[in-house]
């Protein structure tokens, strides 16, 4: 199935549960926003998206917590979650997405590399699936599979209530 037959079929899903969407990206610096809003009409489904690529804009707003981002690092399972719950909290949304990672080519660690991505979905907020995604690539390419697979797991989810 093709990108746009895949956002399709999850636009859809979200219209049927009367979701209001939010992201939080890092990594992907807005690239799920942008395929989002590329939808005509998405401004009934779509709240809004908070880039949040430094650790003091995720404090800030998403409030995640200082103490998560130096124990775990900002590219963990526990700060996407904090950015998950923050991005319902901070918005009218009842359903998040948020995204962090190392897009690379630098910023990569043995223990992440680059292309390690950790992805939250929360709906209501209440912590409904986690991800740890790895993939390779350049830049761009980190940041264009994550975002293939978060439309690939969304149209895996059952959304309903």
């Amino acid at each position: 199935m093709c990108l746009s037959t895949k956002l399709q079929s999850v636009i859809s899903k979200i219209k049927k549960n009367a979701l209001k969407i939010v992201t939080a990206e890092s990594c992907t610096g807005g690239l799920l926003s942008k395929i989002f809003t590329d939808i005509p009409g998405s401004s009934k489904w779509f709240e809004c998206g908070f880039i949040t690529y430094s650790n003091e804009s995720k404090i800030k707003l998403l409030n995640v917590d200082f103490e998560s981002l130096e124990k775990f690092g900002a590219v963990s399972s526990q700060v996407a979650k904090e950015m998950a719950i923050g991005a319902l909290k901070k918005s009218n949304a009842n359903f998040s997405i948020s995204i962090t990672g190392v897009a690379g080519p630098d910023g990569g660690t043995k223990s992440k590399p680059v292309g390690t991505v950790y992805i939250c979905f929360a709906k209501e907020n209440i912590i409904i699936k986690e991800f740890l995604f790895k993939t390779d690539g350049s830049r761009l390419d980190v940041r264009e599979n994550t975002v293939n697979f978060i439309i690939d797991e969304l149209n895996k989810l059952t959304l309903s209530s």
